[in-house]
């Protein structure tokens, strides 16, 4: 586990065939107490952390990536509750790999965010 991911409440689980990142909601995560709203930035970690997990799923490498960049399209406020991501590999070079990643709550059709991210791999001595 990643631990910055495992501070956060993040993991992974396997549901129906799926990989799921996971954000269990906690009171800390909340960005704005008025709304209230999870924070953008608890948001874009579940998004990085499951590329990593789908990156780890699919590639033969047991050393945590380096993300390049990472890019979130913000598309509604995330409420007080526990929140999904799927990552799907878009590209899987040799030492690149990009990931897109759709982040939802209660009805995974109107997700609250998307992104995408590109990691550097280093790949398996040979």
């Amino acid at each position: 586990m990643i631990p910055y991911a495992r501070w956060l409440g993040i993991d992974a689980e396997v549901v129906d065939g799926e990989l799921l990142g996971k954000l269990v909601f906690t009171d800390p995560l909340i960005g704005n107490p008025v709304l209230p709203a999870l924070h953008g930035g608890t948001i874009g970690a579940l998004i990085e952390s499951t590329a990593i997990f789908r990156l780890f799923w699919e590639a033969e490498t047991v050393v945590i990536p380096k993300t390049i960049n990472l890019t979130v399209a913000y598309l509604r406020s995330g409420k007080p509750v526990d929140t999904f991501a799927q990552a799907h590999m878009t590209k899987h070079g040799r030492r690149v790999a990009s990931v897109w990643v759709e982040v939802w709550q209660e009805d995974r059709e109107r997700p609250i965010a998307t992104g995408t991210v590109n990691l550097l791999i280093e790949p398996l001595e040979q």
